[in-house]
């Protein structure tokens, strides 16, 4: 006899039952899938961030800006092996909902120092000598449906021209990044057309919201840092420099440890949906006890009983786990991106879904362990008598 046909009746044998059940951790495995990529989408700038880079802010605030003289500064630094600038621009494209993180930079020195933006070269050549020109993340283009040469629009709500006018870039690049990691929804467009722009006396003229500097040495970001903030301590602009990474976490971390709520809530969910699972299975176990003593009488033996269970249970686990993942990439691709481009872009990675599926055999195994050896120590003679 066929052991799988014989697990597939066991699992229809209450089909109301089991259509519960693998609908109940269809569930559980869209909402893990949905938590992850939201997760991923918040960790992708911190992953892609650098021990070899760090960020000079204003000690006191991020609103605070620094003087631009301050580069040549830090470029003589002893460790500091290159370094740039950027200020943060808050423009809208069209609707105050269209917002994205558009920041004004140093076009040639910002490329050096983030080799993760992969830019045709012609394109690369072309914005660097554009002073208008902009170049922005795919899929910010993408969502907007913008094209090498297309003339963008932008509002400024941080820095505003004095006419009154809106910001008007041409798109001369746009890049992308070697792994999913990099934020590809970001735009940057040169600070000397920010800072030529704007009246003299204003905020951010001939000053920049950070510094990105890039160490020699990895292993000596910490003391570069603090060097950094000694040579400018007891100026009116004091410093507060740290690595890339700890930067973008603590940013990140602003409205709480997105990584740990959403486990948190995933383990929550995913335990819950394993007592459930657990006792469908110990209730159908005890309702073929009967059956199970006639399989032994015909010659199955302990280790075969308790594989049949184990696999009954892993199979509805799979049923239910695969098409949550489906449905949980299906339900993002539909949503498309509810932050308006505040983060990068919403996916299910591949480590998740391998994870997910890990998980969902996982649960299989946890939910079917208990009442497999329950079934392998039946004992035919008290299993006939009870039934």
């Amino acid at each position: 006899m066929k052991l799988l046909p014989l697990v597939w009746r066991n699992v229809l044998r209450r089909k109301v039952r089991t259509t519960f059940t693998v609908l109940s951790i269809t569930v559980a495995f869209t909402l893990f899938g949905v938590l992850m990529a939201i997760r991923a989408a918040f960790d992708a700038g911190i992953s892609v961030a650098g021990a070899e880079r760090l960020v000079m802010l204003d000690r006191v605030s991020l609103i605070n800006v620094l003087p631009i003289r301050y580069r040549s500064q830090i470029a003589a630094t002893p460790g500091v092996a290159d370094v740039t600038h950027a200020n943060w621009f808050g423009g809208v494209y069209q609707d105050p909902r269209n917002s994205f993180a558009s920041l004004a930079v140093e076009p040639a020195s910002w490329l050096r120092v983030h080799p993760e933006l992969v830019v045709p070269s012609s394109q690369r050549a072309a914005w660097l000598a554009d002073r208008g020109g902009a170049m922005v993340g795919v899929e910010t283009a993408r969502r907007f449906g913008w094209a090498i040469g297309d003339r963008v629009p932008l509002q400024g709500t941080i820095y505003r021209r004095p006419d009154g006018r809106p910001w008007e870039f041409t798109i001369d690049a746009i890049y992308d990044g070697g792994d999913d990691s990099v934020d590809r929804t970001q735009f940057f467009f040169h600070q000397a057309y920010l800072n030529e722009t704007i009246a003299a006396q204003t905020y951010g003229h001939d000053a920049v919201t950070f510094y990105v500097i890039k160490v020699a040495d990895p292993a000596e970001a910490p003391d570069v840092a603090r060097r950094l903030d000694a040579r400018f301590a007891n100026s009116p602009w004091e410093t507060r420099t740290a690595t890339e990474k700890a930067f973008v976490s603590s940013f990140a971390n602003q409205i709480g440890d997105i990584g740990a709520i959403m486990l948190a809530v995933a383990a929550a969910v995913l335990f819950a949906i394993l007592l459930v699972t657990g006792n469908t299975m110990a209730q159908s176990i005890r309702e073929r006890t009967g059956e199970l003593a006639v399989l032994k009488t015909l010659g199955f033996g302990d280790a075969q009983i308790a594989g049949l269970v184990l696999v009954e249970s892993c199979l509805i686990s799979l049923l239910g786990g695969v098409l949550g993942l489906g449905l949980s990439v299906a339900a993002i691709a539909a949503v498309g991106d509810p932050t308006h481009g505040m983060l990068p872009r919403i996916h299910l990675t591949q480590d998740d879904a391998l994870r997910g599926l890990g998980m969902v055999m996982g649960l299989g195994v946890a939910t079917g362990l208990v009442p497999a050896l329950q079934a392998r120590r039946l004992r035919i003679v008290e299993a006939l008598r009870r039934h």
